[in-house]
C-alpha cells in the first residue's frame, strides 16, 4: 500500500501566518490615519452647517431691519431668479452642507483681499450694520467665527475689519449678491506656525467660508458673510502627542503580548510536537513521554491522541514482532517431526535394508497425524485470535444467554451461574461464548469438575468472577499464564493460545481480564463494558 501525503503545493508557515497576523495589528493604527481625512471632511461639513445656522439667524434679524426701512426708501440689490426662490408649498427648505475635502474641487486658494468700494453704503445700511455689530461681537466669543455684513453691493457694513471695502469680488460672496448661498473652502495662513503633522493633511490649514443671502421682496438685501476654521483631528492628536505616543507604545506592547501568547500556546508546542514525530520514527521510546507545554485545550487533545496512537502503534509493532518469533518457534517443533518421519518412511521404502516394521511405520504415521493435528488446532486458534482482536461494531448480550449455551457446550462439567445475568454487556453473544468456552476448556484440562460463574453490576460494567475446583496455577507461571504460545500441556495437544485469545477479545471491547489469587484451583476475573438499554 503506498501512502500518499499532502498535495505538493505552497503552503505558509504557522510562523508566517503568526508574523502576518502581528503586523497587520501593528499596520492598523497607520492605515487609521488615512481614515482620518473622512474624518476631516465630516469635521468641515459640521463646521459648514454651523456656519450656515449661525448666519440664518442673523439674515433673519438682518432682514427686519431692511423691512422696517422699506417706506424710507432703502435700496435693495439684484432680483432673486426664480430657480433660486424657495418653493412655496415647502414649509422647510434647508441647506445642506456640501463641501468636500476629499476630491480637491472645493478647494480654493487663500481668500482675496477686500478692495476700496465703488461707491459707499447708504447711511441705512450702515445703521443697520451698528444694530448687528454688538451681536456679531457677542456671538463670535462662542463661535471663534469670523462675521462680516455686506450691504446689496457687497459692501462691509459690520465686522471687525474691512468695513467700508468690498468684497463683491470673492466668489462665494458673488453668488450669494445673486441670491442664492455660497460657501468654499479656501487655504488659510495660520496665525501660528503649524505642527509637524501638519503634512499628513490639508485640513490643518483650511478656513470655511460662508455666504448667506438676506433676501426681502424677493430681492437681495444684504450678505453674511462667515467664516471659521474647522476643527481637526491632526491637530488635537499633536496637542495630545504625549498621549498618542503612549498609545503607540501600548499597541506595540499588545502586539509583542499577543506575539508571546501565539509562540507559547500554538508554536512551541507545533514544533516540539514535529520533533516528537521525528523522534517516534526513528524508534526513540522515550517520545512517547508527555510533552512539557500543550498550549491550548485543543492542542493538548490533539497531543495526547497523537502520541496514544504512536505508542499503541509501536506496542502493535512490538507484539507482531513477538508473536512473529513465538509463532515460528511453535510451528517448527511440528513441522520438524512431520518432516523427519515422512523421511524416515520414505527412505524405508526406497532402500530395502532399512525397512520398517508394521508397528513402526503406524508409529511415524500417527506421529505425522498428531503434529498435523496440532497444525490445525493453531491454525484454528489464530482464526480466531484475528477475529477476537477485531473492533467492535456497536455489540450487546446478556451473559444469561450465553450461559445457557455454554452449559449445552460442556455437558460433562458442572457450570453454575449467579447474580445480575440479565444486564446487558457491551459484546456479542458470539464472542462471550468464545471467552467463557475457553475459560471451562482450560479448566476441564486442568481436572476442573465444577465451574461457578458470578456476575456482579457496577455502574458502567459487568463483572464476571469465573472460578474452578481444577489444578491451581504456580507462583512462576502467573506472570505468564495470558502469554500468546505459553502453555504446561504441549504434550498434551496444549497450544497455549486459549487465555491469549481471551485477553485479546477483552482488550478489544474495553475489558479487562485477571488472575485472583486463591486457595484452590483457580479464578479469573472479567470485567464487561455495560451494554446500552
Amino acid at each position: 500500500m503506498i501512502s500518499v501525503g499532502a498535495p505538493r503545493k505552497w503552503r505558509p508557515s504557522l510562523g508566517l501566518v503568526i508574523f502576518t497576523v502581528l503586523a497587520t495589528v501593528v499596520v492598523l493604527p497607520l492605515v487609521g490615519l488615512f481614515f482620518f481625512r473622512l474624518y476631516d471632511n465630516q469635521l468641515i461639513r459640521q463646521t459648514q452647517a454651523e456656519l450656515i445656522a449661525q448666519s440664518r439667524v442673523l439674515a433673519a434679524i438682518y432682514a427686519r431691519e431692511v423691512l422696517a426701512r422699506l417706506d424710507s426708501g432703502i435700496g435693495l440689490g439684484a432680483e432673486v431668479p426664480p430657480g433660486a426662490l424657495p418653493d412655496p408649498g415647502e414649509p422647510v427648505t434647508p441647506i445642506r452642507p456640501a463641501l468636500d475635502l476629499l476630491t480637491g474641487d472645493d478647494l480654493l486658494r487663500r481668500r482675496p483681499d477686500a478692495l476700496p468700494a465703488k461707491a459707499p453704503a447708504e447711511r441705512a445700511y450702515i445703521e443697520i450694520g451698528a444694530h448687528l455689530t454688538p451681536i456679531i461681537r457677542e456671538t463670535q466669543k462662542v463661535t471663534l467665527a469670523g462675521f462680516r455684513i455686506l450691504d446689496p453691493h457687497g459692501v462691509v457694513i459690520a465686522g471687525r475689519q474691512e468695513v467700508g471695502q468690498s468684497l463683491a469680488h470673492i466668489e462665494e460672496v458673488a453668488t450669494a449678491l445673486h441670491g442664492q448661498y455660497g460657501a468654499a473652502l479656501r487655504i488659510r495662513v495660520p496665525d501660528r506656525p503649524p505642527p509637524p503633522i501638519y503634512s499628513i493633511s490639508r485640513g490643518v490649514g483650511v478656513h470655511v467660508f460662508s455666504a448667506m443671502p438676506v433676501i426681502v421682496s424677493n430681492r437681495v438685501a444684504g450678505v453674511i458673510y462667515t467664516s471659521r476654521t474647522p476643527s481637526n483631528i491632526f491637530d488635537l492628536l499633536y496637542q495630545e502627542r504625549g498621549k498618542f505616543i503612549m498609545a503607540a507604545l501600548a499597541v506595540v506592547l499588545a502586539t509583542l503580548i499577543i506575539g508571546l501568547v501565539f509562540s507559547r500556546t500554538i508554536t512551541r508546542p507545533m514544533l516540539e510536537l514535529i520533533d516528537r514525530a521525528a523522534r517516534i520514527g526513528k524508534g526513540d521510546r522515550e517520545a512517547f513521554l508527555p510533552m512539557r507545554h500543550y498550549g491550548t485545550r485543543e492542542f493538548a487533545l490533539l497531543s495526547d491522541s497523537f502520541l496514544g496512537m504512536a505508542e499503541q502503534l509501536a506496542r502493535r509493532s512490538d507484539y507482531i514482532a513477538s508473536f512473529s518469533a513465538h509463532l515460528t518457534h511453535e510451528l517448527k517443533s511440528p513441522l520438524t517431526s512431520i518432516k523427519g518421519a515422512a523421511e524416515l518412511l520414505l527412505d524405508s521404502l526406497q532402500s530395502k535394508s532399512h525397512e520398517l516394521t508394521p508397528a513402526e511405520q503406524k508409529t511415524f504415521l500417527s506421529n505425522i497425524l498428531k503434529d498435523a493435528e496440532r497444525l490445525e488446532a493453531m491454525a484454528q486458534r489464530l482464526r480466531e485470535l484475528a477475529r477476537a482482536e477485531g473492533l467492535p461494531q456497536n455489540e450487546r448480550s446478556e451473559p444469561g444467554a450465553v450461559i445457557d449455551d455454554l452449559k449445552r457446550r460442556f455437558p460433562n462439567v458442572s457450570i453454575s451461574a449467579t447474580g445480575s445475568l440479565d444486564r446487558p454487556i457491551a459484546m456479542s453473544s458470539e464472542k462471550t461464548l468464545i471467552v467463557l468456552s475457553h475459560l471451562v476448556d482450560n479448566a476441564i484440562r486442568h481436572r476442573a469438575r465444577n465451574v461457578r460463574i458470578e456476575a456482579s453490576e457496577e455502574r458502567t460494567a459487568v463483572r464476571l468472577t469465573v472460578s474452578n475446583d481444577g489444578d491451581p496455577v504456580s507462583e512462576s507461571n502467573r506472570e505468564k499464564i495470558f502469554d500468546a504460545f505459553f502453555t504446561t500441556r504441549r504434550d498434551a495437544g496444549g497450544t497455549g493460545m486459549g487465555l491469549a485469545i481471551v485477553r485479546a477479545v477483552m482488550m478489544s471491547h474495553g475489558g479487562t481480564i485477571r488472575l485472583l489469587a486463591t486457595d484452590a484451583g483457580a479464578c479469573f476475573e472479567l470485567q464487561f463494558p455495560a451494554g446500552g438499554e
